[in-house]
């Protein structure tokens, strides 16, 4: 998806610097804004339909508005017809690569722009006020490639998580059979180095992919410490979690699991970290290549129906 940094009613806000401007500094007025190409290097300009990646600091008397640099990446925007005044597209079909320019819009031209029912609005969009823009073009690329770019960053991103997950899971694994020993656990391994117990074995068919699951469970660290459940009100969530099984919806080490079981199955799910959020943190109770234990209740299977949830949850 491509990036923005503030709401699209507010994107024309995007600014940098305080910078005053009028015809004795070389200011222009172009649709709606004003722009000083400080820097002019030869090449193609963005047309329409491109995607345009800049750096750009913006602000809006004391208020930080975006700081490409400081937010780790590049805004990213695909350039469209500008259809109303003071919108930041319209200085994109001015620049080439390596072109930098200070753009100012007036915060009066953008509350004309707003729906009049819009009432929350920020302290520095008011009238009178100015927003200031220092932006400076990464790149421009076509629709087509753009994608082909972000796909190939993408596999190159699945390959390194999938170096980082096969380094980790030995260490994982020797980690859970420590602990089984320890605790006189005698659980049962898959292929993949998820290990299991069927606590009550349930009737019927096992689960298949694509069916609707409804669930209870309890999640904890390997420490004993839960961080999510929808049995336990402290949680604020007492509820069946209903899922379609085997499609992504939920962590690997889950879809895998419940597979194994049946309608009325109970289980113990003892997780590796690269069958779960691998070397990503989930908030302040899962740290980075963390191993989870699941106590499961498979309540109900049914049919799956299409899935309109979009991208996959996860049980928190």
């Amino acid at each position: 998806m491509i990036k923005r940094f503030l709401p699209i009613a507010l994107i024309s806000a995007l600014a940098i610097g305080a910078t005053s401007c009028g015809s004795n500094n070389g200011f222009k007025k172009y649709k709606g804004l004003e722009y000083k190409i400080i820097k002019d290097v030869p090449g193609k300009t963005a047309a329409m339909g491109d995607i345009v990646e800049f750096n750009i600091v913006a602000k809006a008397d004391t208020f930080t508005l975006a700081n490409s640099r400081m937010q780790g990446a590049p805004g990213v925007m695909r350039v469209e017809e500008v259809k109303k005044g003071g919108d930041l597209q319209a200085i994109f079909p001015l620049l080439s690569v390596g072109d930098s320019a200070v753009v100012v819009i007036s915060c009066d031209t953008l509350l004309k722009n707003l729906p009049p029912a819009q009432k929350q609005l920020p302290p520095w969009l008011k009238k009178g006020n100015k927003i200031t823009i220092n932006m400076s073009v990464v790149s421009i690329k076509s629709m087509e490639q753009y994608q082909k770019d972000m796909d190939a960053k993408k596999e190159q991103m699945m390959k390194e998580m999938t170096e980082k997950s096969a380094a980790q899971a030995p260490i994982d694994d020797k980690i859970l059979q420590d602990y089984f020993a320890k605790n006189n656990l005698k659980p049962t391994k898959t292929a993949s180095g998820l290990y299991y117990s069927i606590v009550k074995p349930g009737s019927g068919p096992a689960i298949t992919k694509g069916q609707s699951v409804t669930m209870n469970y309890t999640g904890k660290t390997l420490d004993g410490k839960m961080f999510d459940s929808n049995t336990d009100p402290s949680k604020g969530h007492v509820q069946p979690f209903t899922f379609n099984v085997g499609v992504g919806r939920v962590i690997k080490g889950w879809d895998e699991g419940v597979m194994l079981l049946k309608k009325g199955s109970k289980a113990m799910f003892y997780i590796p970290s690269p069958l779960a959020y691998g070397p990503q943190a989930q908030g302040p109770d899962i740290a980075p290549n963390s191993i989870l234990t699941f106590d499961v209740e498979v309540v109900d299977v049914k049919a799956g129906a299409p899935d309109p949830q979009g991208p996959p949850q996860q049980m928190q």
